[in-house]
């Protein structure tokens, strides 16, 4: 795709949560309703007008998982250009948060490990967050 067509998709901001625990990560499953729908994805959501990406990640986990973050720290900044939009996505790694992990909007919840990660099928743009932590952490 060339730069330009690039330059006129939709753009998309995303704040995304590396939660580890005990050499696991916790993932969600996208609602078949949603883009890239059916794959595991790690969890977050579109960072508002305004809004930092901390905040934003907080907010997401929240609704997503009702966990709340106490620990984060920057990870990986990826951007990916889908054919119908281009993403930006924000990588933080939690380690740790108050709450118990809990599958909201149709999510699913799972601690998986490196060799689990291998096998199971994730968006396109996440590739890159799972070879790095399979080097990194798992």
């Amino acid at each position: 795709m060339g730069s330009q067509q690039a330059d006129t998709l939709p753009q998309l901001h995303v704040a995304v949560g590396v939660i580890l625990k005990q050499k696991q990560v916790l993932l969600a499953l996208r609602s078949s309703k949603q883009h890239q729908g059916g794959k595991w994805e790690f969890p977050g959501g579109k960072v508002e007008q305004g809004e930092t990406v901390e905040a934003a990640l907080d907010r997401e986990l929240t609704e997503e998982l009702a966990i709340t973050v106490t620990q984060a720290e920057p990870f990986m900044l990826l951007n990916y250009t889908y054919p119908e939009r281009q993403v930006t996505l924000d990588i933080w790694l939690v380690t740790d948060f108050t709450g118990t992990p809990q599958g909201w909007k149709a999510s699913h919840c799972s601690g998986l490990t490196s060799a689990t990660l291998a096998t199971i099928t994730f968006p396109d743009a996440n590739q890159p967050i799972v070879q790095q932590l399979q080097q990194r952490f798992l």
